[in-house]
Parts: structure tokens; C-alpha cells; sequence
């Protein structure tokens, strides 16, 4: 262990800047989360409770605590602490709000206030009870709740937003993505990360895809934005989980890939210069480095690439260097915070290889100790925090500061203000001319947004703005009173704000809305945003909006129309429902467009089937999900097969024709019969349901489709639905990839749920195997333990293990 001083002397940090010391034990201790209140007073997250050994003692007791530090002298170093909280178990995230904080102690959210002055918080209120649960794996807990420039508060790993509205939280769809950390960048896009996979984002609003859980695999949310997950320590990293893998560990013994990502920032100070405005700090506490991502954004898509290639911008020989959040600060600096211990990992995921090598080099204490670094320029003699002024007009005239922080902190004082004296100022923000006042017009308008305050003249503004930007968010936030002015905008040429009006347009009940919106679709519907935006609002319109699209084919636009007639057909053969099945059948039948006929059921075909599943063998197609029952033949399947009679056509046909099922088609199958839950079964379901979505749902989300780099999907696995001691086991032991499911690998690995007794296992297999249309026979506690019995103490095991690979022919 290295004190303050001696560790100062370990880093190696890119040219131009220095670190130093904001913070350290005995002052705080085990921090893993900050929070700047508008005074320039940081809340810190001392989560002591965690890993006091490879066993996981004290993560019980109420050992942690919120502390408030303030610097008191100005010299950017903190001189004073109070504890704001004490008392708490486990204790995740917080976030100054409303002259309080939110603070995160699984389950439940909490607002804590100071009303008396004392810098201890003396008044409670419950925000949530499902933030996370009580045990379990605290990576993957929700966390980090961050108010967004939508004025909504987000959090990683959580399903639900939350508004504050007159003192009252109001709940919201949520992100349901993220492991730890999150932020957001100058127009409000919100970033995150997973352990082994360095950044990602949504690029259109999160809100909009909670509107059809049918898009799955989308691009446009869950983007990754970082290709290379490479990493570069400047020492040897054996204390990793799975150093003993070839894979994970260069010849050197440094980390190769990023494998503990966590806590990112997107630079938005105006104190380091142009170059790095924009840029994403992401702490890799493995690897002991934070790295410096260039992002670019071209067609509303952003991607990173490392600033330096094979170096880190800030990198350490300490292992105990664990930097495990990056912060914006009022100052224009950016603040590290550095857990400072041996074991990070948890004891559900610790290997024996990690293990013997924590206990080799005696890494399991002290861990009493924590630090808070600051980066600054290497040149700078005086770097002071900006205090937001209580007052309305100078609150409003910071959303013109070059600093997000600024910007962002003064927005949310108005809001929470509820000042109505704002709102002519704000107007005047709004109509200010000029590209460098671009971010206060955006800031300006979604102030107003919070304010209740938004009218036609504001928007209409706001959508003709020279800042597509600006324009987007004009749309976004646009009232059904302004669809004349919507449907006027089909002409824009700005992907992002097209994207913005595809969803606006979506989103409206309107047979004008609908036309607006085909014409869009047929002249930018192959842009995957303008694409995926509009598909956001099709739930139970989908044939509708094909018809519109299919009348306005031509030989000049077909390729384009078929895209998106196709997309269509896809959402509506996944969603399973026969009735929509049969009107996109009949209006393929219908069509005289040869190509819209076969875009209709190529979707239907498509939909039933893995997109990203390898082929079955001796065709070109993935394997038929899930047969569909219809309640007769459908006399368009009849037409079809006379028109589509072209080897694509048929073949499409063909292929759905092996999902559609109805009593008395030659070769059907018998129609499947379910046996009922028992009221015991029924009650074990619901208690499985509770605990997937507190502990399982954020990464295999709640609709079971899982997520793209992340986890796989349930609906449909062959794993959850064969035998049922195969998916006992990878709860009850974990799993390690690779692994296929429904014909596509993931190499990734599914951590053992230790913290599950066996009722609660036997409810969670019960209700992955029930849920989402499953048929699948339910199990039991005493099942449960048989199973236990045998294979308690077994590894992680793998795919081969669970269902051993068929011997090859001879």
C-alpha cells in the first residue's frame, strides 16, 4: 500500500496535465460515486461494507455512509467532511438534487435533505423500493442517477426514469441498460458502459424505444461506440478473473482487453481546450488506467477511437490504483475516483485463480483507504469552482457558460425553482442568433420544458433553428397542434432531425401524421435512425403505414419502400399475433407491386426466425422460433402461392409456410397442449417474476430478448426451454461462453446467483420457463436441492458440459 504522496509518484499521465489530490482516508474511505452540489460541496459514496475479504464479510452490516466535503479555503483541496448519511448497507450511487441528494441503497432510493444547516441530512423520503436488491452483485445493481437535459433522472441498470414535478418523483420508462455508470454529453445523449465493453449510447431517446419492445437488436439505442477494447497498463496485471486464459493476459502480463469498465464521463468542461471538449475519460480499474476516447459524430452516429494510440492518458504501477468513476467538476476539471484496494471484484464472481492471487500478494487489506483525484492543465496556477447565484436572471445567463456542468446545474435549479419569472428571459435565450450560442438556445428550450412553459411560438422557434441540434429537440418536444409544421419538415436533410420527426410523426394518432410519415420513410427509410425512429411508434399500425409506403412505390424508390415495407412485416411477425399476421398477408395478396408482394412476406418469414442465427443447415434461414396457430387456412396464402412463383418468392413462401400452422394442414403438427399452473406453481412464478427483475432483467432485460454484447436471449432458448436441470444449473454454477443459443455464439459468461436459496432458484427457473408464451414444465424446491446435492460445489461450467457436442460420424 502507498500512501497519497508515494502514489502521486506512480502515475504516468498524458502531456499537459497533472493530477493531484482532492481527497483521502481517513477523510473518506472505499469511495465509489461523487456528486456536486451547486455550491461546489461534494457528496461522496463510501460503500465500506464491500469486500473486507475474498468472503464478502461485513457486506450486511451498516458500515457505509454519504459523506459532504467541502474545501473551505479555496485551494481546491477538501478541508472539511461531515457525515451527510451514516448508517448505511451497501450504499451505490448519489446525486445533488433539489438542495438534497438521491442516494442509492438497494432497494430503495431515497431523497435525503439538510434543513437545518448541519451538513446532516435530517429528512427521508422514499423515491423507489425496486432500485436493485437487497445482496446480490452490486455491479449489477442499479446506479448513478443522473438528471439528464430532458429533465428526467436516469439511472444505469434501472428500468424506470424519474421526474420531479412539484416535489413529487414521478416515475418514466428507463434505460434497463448499463452495468456502471452514466452520463451524458452536450446534447443530452446518455452514455454508458459494460465491463468488457468500453462505451456505448443511445443515439435517440430511450423513451421512444419503450414504446415497442419488439425492437430488438436495434442500432439506435445500446450503440457501441468504441470498436477496440484494448487496453494499455504500464505494469503486469496477473489480479485479474481470468488471468489464466491465454486470451486475457499479452505475453508482457498486461491486460489486453478492457474487462472492469466502469463510471465513464464525456468531457464537458472549458478548462482543458478544444481538443478534448467532446472527448470520453473511462476508467479501466483492472488495468489500473483511464483512458481518453476521441468521439466524432457523423449522421448522428458517434464513434471513439483511443486519442493516442497504445497509450493511456492517465496510467499507474500501483494495483491498488482503482479508479472506478470520472466526474465533470464545477472547475472545468475532471475528478477521478479512485476506490484505492486490492479486491474489486466480488466474491460471487471470484475465481480460485483470483483468489490464490489475492491471497499471494496479500491484497485483501487494508481496505480502509480511498482517494479523489483532479486533472488539470499542467500550466494552470488557479482553478476556482464556479457557485451557481441564487437568483433567476443570473441562473438564466449561465446556460450560456462554455461549461456543461454550468450549463447543465443552472437548467436544473430553474427547473426545480418552478420560477415562472424565467421564462421571459428564456424565450429571449431561445431566439439569440448564432452557432456559438447553439447549446444555450437547447439548454433554453428544455428549461422551458421543465417549466411547463413551453408554447407554439417557442417551438415553432425552435424547429427552424440554424443548429440541426436545436431542431431536433423542437420536434421531440413539438405539440400536436404543430403537426402542420411537422409534416412541412419531411423535406429536412439533417439525418438526426429526420430521425426526430420519424418518431414525432409515429408517435401521433393521425391519418395525415401516417401519410407524412410514409413519405418519409420512402424517401430516408434505409438510414437506420430515420428507420428505427418511425418503427418505435408502429405497435398496432404496422399494415396501415405498409400500405401508405407500398402506394407510393415506384420503379425510382422500390429498393428503398420494400426496406421498409419488409421492417414492418418483421415487427408483426415477431410480436406472434395472428390477426396483424393475416392483414399483412392479405395486403401482400392484394398488391400489385411485385416487389412490395415479396418484401411482405420475405418480413413475415424473417420475423419468425433468429436474424442473427447461422443458418439451418441445407438452407439459407434460421431456425422457425415458434409456430404460429391460425384458426383456418388463410385464402391469401392460396393467392400468393400463385404470384410469387420467382425462386425468392417462393422461397420466402416456403419458408413461411413452416410457421404457419393451422388444424388440419397436411403435416401440421398436433396443436400443443399446456397443462395449467397449480396455485402452488402460480405462486412460485410470481415470486421468480420479482426476483428476474431485480436481479436478472438488466442485463437479459425484462422482455427476454436480452442484450446485444451483453447477455443472450431467453424467449425461445433452447437452454431455458429443454431440460430443466440444464438451466438450474447455469443460475445455481454460472456459465462460461462461448455459447450457442438459437444458432448464434456469445462468448460470454453468466456469473453463479450464490445468493439464491433454492425456493428462490426454483421460482426463477420456473418463471423463465412460463413467461413470454414458454409451455415449458415448471420445477421445484425439492428438484432444486436434488440438484444441489450433486453439483453444489461445481465450477462454471460450460456449454459442452451442460449438453455435451454430438460424436462425430464415422
Amino acid at each position: 500500500m502507498l500512501s497519497p504522496e508515494e502514489a502521486l509518484k506512480t502515475f504516468k499521465i498524458e502531456k499537459g496535465f497533472r493530477i493531484e489530490l482532492v481527497a483521502c482516508e481517513p477523510m473518506i474511505q472505499s469511495p465509489i460515486a461523487i456528486s456536486f452540489d451547486d455550491q461546489g460541496r461534494m457528496f461522496v459514496v463510501e460503500m465500506r461494507g464491500y469486500m473486507n475479504d475474498v468472503n464478502g464479510a461485513g457486506e450486511k452490516d451498516p458500515s457505509g455512509r454519504v459523506s459532504l466535503l467541502e474545501d473551505t479555503k479555496g485551494t481546491g483541496r477538501m478541508d472539511k467532511a461531515t457525515a451527510f448519511v451514516d448508517g448505511l448497507v451497501m450504499p451505490r450511487s448519489v446525486l445533488a438534487v433539489n438542495g438534497g441528494a438521491l442516494i442509492g441503497e438497494s432497494p430503495n432510493l431515497f431523497f435525503y435533505k439538510d434543513t437545518k444547516g448541519t451538513g446532516v441530512a435530517d429528512v427521508r423520503t422514499v423515491v423507489a423500493t425496486d432500485y436493485g436488491t437487497r445482496g446480490g452483485q452490486p455491479e449489477h445493481m442499479a446506479n448513478t442517477p443522473t438528471w439528464a437535459m430532458d429533465n428526467r433522472i436516469w439511472s444505469a441498470g434501472y428500468g424506470t426514469s424519474f421526474r420531479l414535478n412539484a416535489g413529487t418523483w414521478q416515475r418514466g420508462a428507463g434505460l434497463g441498460r448499463g452495468q456502471y455508470g452514466l452520463c451524458q454529453d452536450d446534447v443530452g445523449r446518455l452514455y454508458y458502459n459494460y465491463n468488457s465493453d468500453l462505451l456505448r449510447t443511445d443515439l435517440l431517446p430511450a423513451g421512444a424505444f419503450a414504446r415497442n419492445p419488439l425492437l430488438r437488436n436495434v442500432t439506435s439505442i445500446n450503440s457501441r461506440v468504441v470498436a477496440d477494447q484494448a487496453v494499455f497498463p504500464i505494469h503486469p496485471t496477473p489480479g485479474v478473473n481470468r488471468g489464466y486464459d491465454a486470451s486475457t493476459l499479452r505475453p508482457d502480463g498486461t491486460l489486453a482487453k478492457a474487462t472492469a469498465t466502469c463510471g465513464a464521463v464525456v468531457y464537458r468542461g472549458d478548462l482543458f481546450g478544444l481538443a478534448f471538449r467532446g472527448n470520453a475519460f473511462i476508467p479501466e480499474p483492472a488495468a489500473n488506467v483511464v483512458k481518453r476516447i476521441v468521439l466524432t459524430e457523423k449522421d448522428g452516429v458517434v464513434t471513439g477511437e483511443a486519442a493516442v494510440p497504445g497509450q493511456e492518458f492517465l496510467a499507474s504501477t500501483d494495483e491498488r490504483f482503482r479508479p472506478v468513476q470520472v466526474v465533470n467538476g464545477p472547475d472545468g476539471a475532471i475528478y477521478i475516483v479512485d476506490m484505492y484496494r486490492g479486491i474489486i471484484q466480488h466474491q460471487g464472481f471470484l475465481t480460485h485463480y483470483l483468489i490464490a492471487n489475492i491471497k499471494d500478494r496479500k491484497l485483501e487489506q487494508p481496505v480502509n483507504h480511498g482517494r479523489i483525484w483532479r486533472i488539470v492543465p499542467e500550466k494552470a496556477t488557479q482553478v476556482a469552482a464556479v457557485k451557481v447565484p441564487a437568483g433567476t436572471a443570473a441562473r438564466v445567463e449561465l446556460l450560456r457558460h462554455p461549461s456543461g456542468w454550468v450549463r447543465d446545474t443552472a437548467q436544473r435549479l430553474l427547473v426545480e425553482s418552478g420560477d415562472a419569472a424565467a421564462v421571459p428571459a428564456l424565450r429571449q435565450v431561445l431566439k439569440t442568433p448564432g452557432s456559438a450560442q447553439a447549446l444555450a438556445r437547447l439548454h433554453a428550450l428544455w428549461t422551458l420544458e421543465g417549466l411547463n412553459a413551453l408554447d407554439a411560438d417557442s417551438l415553432r422557434t425552435a424547429i427552424k433553428d440554424a443548429d440541426p441540434q436545436v431542431r431536433a429537440a423542437g420536434v421531440r418536444l413539438a405539440t400536436p397542434d404543430l403537426l402542420p409544421d411537422l409534416i412541412a419538415l419531411t423535406g429536412e436533410q439533417e439525418v438526426i432531425v429526420q430521425a426526430h420527426l420519424a418518431i414525432r410523426l409515429g408517435a401521433v394518432t393521425s391519418p395525415e401524421a401516417d401519410v407524412a410519415l410514409a413519405k418519409l420513410l420512402v424517401a430516408h427509410g434505409q438510414n437506420t435512425l430515420v428507420r428505427e425512429g418511425a418503427l418505435t411508434g408502429m405497435r398496432g399500425k404496422e399494415t396501415v403505414i405498409a400500405k401508405l409506403v407500398a402506394a407510393q412505390a415506384t420503379k425510382v424508390n422500390a429498393a428503398g419502400a420494400s426496406y421498409i415495407v419488409e421492417a414492418l412485416a418483421t415487427l408483426v411477425s415477431q410480436s406472434g399475433k395472428v390477426g396483424p399476421l393475416e392483414d399483412m398477408l392479405n395486403l401482400a395478396a392484394a398488391v400489385d407491386n411485385p416487389a412490395m408482394r415479396l418484401a411482405v412476406v420475405r418480413g413475415l418469414d424473417r420475423g419468425g426466425r433468429d436474424s442473427k442465427a447461422k443458418p439451418t443447415k441445407g438452407t439459407d434461414k434460421g431456425k422457425v422460433a415458434k409456430l404460429l396457430w391460425l384458426p383456418a387456412a388463410p385464402a391469401a396464402m392460396a393467392k400468393l402461392s400463385t404470384t410469387l412463383t420467382d425462386k425468392e418468392g417462393a422461397a420466402a413462401l416456403k419458408g413461411l409456410n413452416e410457421r404457419v400452422m393451422w388444424v388440419g394442414k397436411a403435416g401440421a403438427p398436433k396443436p400443443p397442449v399446456v397443462a395449467p399452473l397449480t396455485p402452488a406453481q402460480v405462486a412460485s412464478f410470481e415470486r421468480g417474476r420479482t426476483i428476474y427483475n431485480g436481479l436478472c432483467a438488466g442485463c437479459h432485460q425484462p422482455h427476454g430478448y436480452g442484450l446485444d454484447g451483453l447477455a443472450p436471449p431467453l424467449v425461445d432458448s433452447e437452454w431455458v426451454l429443454g431440460k430443466p436441470d440444464i438451466v438450474a444449473l447455469i443460475i445455481m454454477n454460472g456459465l462460461g461462453g462461448p455459447v450457442k443459443v438459437s444458432g448464434r455464439t456469445w462468448d460470454l459468461s453468466m456469473p453463479p446467483m450464490a445468493q439464491l436459496n433454492d425456493e428462490d432458484l426454483a421460482a426463477v427457473v420456473t418463471y423463465v420457463r412460463r413467461e413470454w408464451e414458454h409451455t415449458a414444465t415448471p420445477i421445484d424446491t425439492k428438484f432444486v436441492k436434488t440438484l444441489r446435492d450433486q453439483f453444489g460445489t461445481h465450477a462454471s461450467w460450460s456449454a459442452d458440459e451442460l449438453r455435451p457436442p454430438a460424436p462425430a460420424k464415422k
